[in-house]
Order: structure tokens, then sequence, then C-alpha cells
């Protein structure tokens, strides 16, 4: 009798979902995967949504504990990349193919939200007196709130993990309930064995540029100078690249407008600055990016920001970034932070065209 108890008693529980996990449950599994893993690599996707278009990137996330991080961004459509390396040398957003960096004097990724690191994802969730647990059929998925101090309109987060607890998808929500950040994960390495080799600045240097640099200045010809192209004995003489248009901002804030418009020449190339004057002024400076002839590290306070197509620097009042061939810094002592954003944002989804004469 005690026997027909049991196996009936049993029965009633597999029916009705034995072994379901509570948010409890899938928070404190989440909590010690991550806290227990020494070290990962997550390979993924990224899309940033702004306004009707959608920014893709493919990512690549390194980890080791003692604040170790290297995100490698590519972005789909134009393949530029960079890089945010972090380790006890500094903060560091690389951009290889113009053989910079910026340094940065910063405690990211600490106090942020980060949809592609899961510590972050896991401070979130803890943070969140009243984080909520959706089951489905084949996944379990917790919404949080999160903390984007330069971008405010984000409001929380989903996280997707399928039945065995292996996170998926990361979807992050502005107060319309739209996804603005979207995150897959292709795979999850939580015993990725790295080391202190993984993380080296050195290694991220374009040593192509360097290469070809250092042949294009070797000459033997007559007319040759350390600014010329040569080849054999004949030399080409290097021409600084302009701006075939200037880049306007398609946001600007209201009761301003653009006061002024100067273009000058430097040892590079063109500059244009432009000036808006009114209730809220700022300056904006554009010129083409070129490739440093050696590795250049470029300090900026504050933090790095990622916008629709580039990962840049930024302040209490200002934004530097490279897109499009075209680097851009933005300054304003009147400009709040998202009007700062806002202004960035709308010169990025502007396209140009960059020739070298």
């Amino acid at each position: 009798m005690k026997k027909i108890l049991f196996l009936v008693a049993f029965m009633l529980l597999t029916l009705t979902g034995c072994g379901e996990k509570n948010i409890d449950d899938v928070i404190n599994e989440f909590s010690k995967d991550v806290e227990n893993s020494k070290s990962y690599k997550l390979n993924g996707t990224m899309e940033i949504s702004s306004g009707e278009e959608i920014f893709a990137y493919n990512i690549d996330t390194y980890f080791m504990k003692d604040d170790y991080y290297k995100v490698i961004l590519v972005n789909q459509t134009n393949n530029h990349e960079q890089i945010i390396l972090k380790n006890p040398d500094g903060l560091y957003v690389v951009t290889p193919s113009l053989n910079k960096s910026f340094k940065f004097d910063s405690v990211w990724p600490e106090n942020y939200s980060q949809a592609y690191l899961l510590q972050n994802l896991v401070n979130d969730i803890k943070n969140d007196s009243e984080p909520t647990l959706e089951v489905t059929d084949d996944s379990y998925i917790i919404k949080s709130s999160v903390n984007y101090p330069n971008n405010e309109e984000l409001a929380y987060q989903k996280i997707y993990f399928d039945d065995n607890m292996n996170i998926n998808k990361v979807e992050v929500y502005n107060e319309e309930d739209i996804v603005k950040i979207k995150v897959t994960f292709k795979s999850v390495d939580l015993k990725a064995k790295l080391d202190e080799d993984d993380f080296l600045l050195d290694d991220l240097i374009d040593t192509e540029t360097n290469t070809q640099t250092d042949t294009n200045t070797e000459c033997t010809g007559e007319n040759c100078s350390e600014q010329n192209t040569c080849e054999g004995d004949s030399c080409e003489e290097e021409t600084n690249a302009t701006l075939d248009s200037i880049i306007y901002p398609l946001y600007i804030p209201s009761n301003t407008h653009l006061s002024s418009s100067e273009t000058i020449d430097t040892e590079t190339g063109e500059r244009v600055i432009l000036t808006f004057s009114g209730d809220k002024n700022f300056v904006i400076v554009e010129e083409v990016a070129k490739a440093s002839n050696e590795f250049e590290v470029i300090p900026v306070f504050g933090d790095p920001l990622m916008l629709n197509e580039s990962v840049g620097a930024i302040s209490s009042n200002s934004i530097s970034w490279h897109s499009g061939d075209i680097s851009y810094y933005l300054v304003s002592s009147d400009l709040s932070t998202s009007e700062l954003i806002s202004v960035a944002k709308s010169l990025g989804n502007t396209s140009t065209v960059i020739s070298t004469k």
C-alpha cells in the first residue's frame, strides 16, 4: 500500500512540473555559474536600434578574474573593428585600422549595465528588488531593471535561458517596450582557461600599418622625402585627405542654429569646425581619420560610449568618436549628457563620401 501511494505521489509531482525552477532558483544558479567562472569567452551578435535603423555587430567577449576584459566589436556593414581592453595597465578603446587607442581614466564596467558581460547581468538582477521570471516550455526569462547612466531611455532588460540554464539572449527595452539593444549568444564557454597574455595591448596593434609605413618611407630616389610614397627610384608625393562634404547633425536643440562653418588645413588634411549658437551652444569638429605611423595612445577622461556605429569617449561635456572614415569631436557646456548623445547619434546616421586626391 505504501509503495502504491509513493508511486501515485511521484506521478503527480511529475505531471505538475516537478523540478520547475522559481525565480530564486534561476537567479542562484545563474549567479553561481558566473561567480565560479575564473574566465569565460562569449561569441555572438549585437544589434542596436536607432530610429528606423539597426546597427549590427559581431561580438567576442573575454573575461578573466582580477579585472581583465576584452570585447571585440566588428561592424557587420563596413567591417570596422574596435576593441575595448582592460588590464592592470588601464582601460583602452583600440581602433586597429587607425593604429590608435583611447586610454581612459575610468572604473568601467563597474556600476554600469552591459548586456554582453555576464557579471554585470548578475549585478543588474541582484540590484533589482523585484526581478520577475517567465517560464515557457523550453526557457526561463528573467526581467530586471538596468543602469545605463549615459542612455536614460533604456528602462529594463529580459535575459533568456534555455531549459538547461544556458544563457542565449539579452534584450534591453525602452519605456515604450521597444527593443533597443539585442545580444544573441552563439557560444558561451565558462571554462575558457584564459591567461594574462590574452589581454595584452601590444597584440592589438595593427602591425600591417607599421610595415606599410616603413616600406613607403624607405626611398633611394633623388626627389624623395619622408612624406613620399616610393616605388623603386621614383616617388609619388603623398597629399592630404579632404572631406568631400560636411556632415551636419540631424538633431539640433530648439532655439539653436548653425552660426559658422570654417574649414582649415592641418598637417594631415582638412578640418571642419561647425559652431552652433543660441540657447544650447556647441561645437562639432570633423576631419578625415588617418592611420598613425606609430601606435598612438591618446589619454582621455570619461567613459567608453557605444554609439550606433562606433565606440567613442564621453566626458561631462564632450564626445569624441570615429565613424565612416571621419573623426568627430563634439563639445558643449550647455548640452546635457542625453543631448550630447542625441547630437552625436544624429551625425552617425548621415552618410558621407571621403576622397583622397
